[in-house]
């Protein structure tokens, strides 16, 4: 039985990076909790692999390959999520990368690439989907950020500077789109999902922040809840940190 605080019974849920890592448990959880879901990132055999373990639950979904840092897949990406679905009810957008590289050894297509990835696609995402939520009558858009975008960290420049800008879009989308549409933000510290494979091994069991220790991918699923569900009726433009205190 869907949780009385969370239940997205009825709605329908759109995540990029859906297929792993905190992409994977939201869209686990929504499911779990009633949501329809449609699946996005660009290896259409692991999105199709997590639409199976969906409809084991007996809830609809949808498998989709597309590039996030890309317009025109954004563009398709849409159309065939209102095709099936006719609506979109909760949007996450979830898909990034943030690689470690000195600044002054940054080369301009890694640049672009990160920018576009992080920020370029899902703005075209946000507007396009929460144009059409507001003239739907109604919402939610959740932006998975970085605590590297409030936090100094060396050697992540252009991705803390694209996560700064989708901190940026979150509460001006909020503003834009409101009051039908929510528009929040969480910001994540390290979680040990499959980039965690390139840390070292302190790192993965060692934190700087607070709880001295990286989040598990799980550990997202509350708050991700409590964004996309009714019960957080009066919060937008607001930016969540989950990230252990760092």
């Amino acid at each position: 039985m869907p949780d009385p605080l969370f239940s997205l019974e009825g709605k329908v849920a759109l995540v990029t990076g859906g297929s792993r890592g905190l992409g994977y448990q939201m869209v686990k959880a929504f499911a779990e909790r009633g949501a329809d879901v449609i699946i996005a990132s660009r290896k259409l055999d692991a999105c199709e692999e997590v639409a199976a373990e969906i409809r084991t639950m007996g809830r609809r979904a949808l498998a989709v390959a597309a590039h996030c840092g890309r317009w025109d897949d954004i563009d398709n990406l849409i159309e065939a999520a209102y095709a099936e679905f006719g609506r979109v009810d909760i949007l996450v957008n979830n898909a990034g990368m943030g690689p470690h590289v000195a600044s002054h050894e940054v080369p301009e297509n890694l640049f672009d690439s990160v920018l576009n990835l992080n920020f370029k696609g899902p703005f075209r995402l946000a507007a396009i989907v929460g144009q059409r939520m507001k003239e739907a009558g109604g919402g939610c858009i959740i932006n998975i950020s970085s605590i590297a975008s409030l936090v100094p960290m060396p050697a992540v420049v252009p991705y803390a500077g694209a996560k700064a800008a989708l901190n940026a879009m979150t509460t001006s989308m909020a503003r834009e789109y409101g009051p039908e549409v929510r528009v929040n933000c969480i910001a994540a510290g390290p979680f040990l999902t499959d980039i965690s494979r390139a840390w070292t091994e302190e790192a993965r069991e060692r934190s700087g922040n607070a709880l001295g220790r990286p989040g598990k991918p799980e550990e997202i699923v509350t708050a991700a809840l409590y964004l996309a569900s009714p019960q957080s009726s009066f919060t937008t433009g607001a930016i969540i940190r989950v990230d252990g205190g760092a």
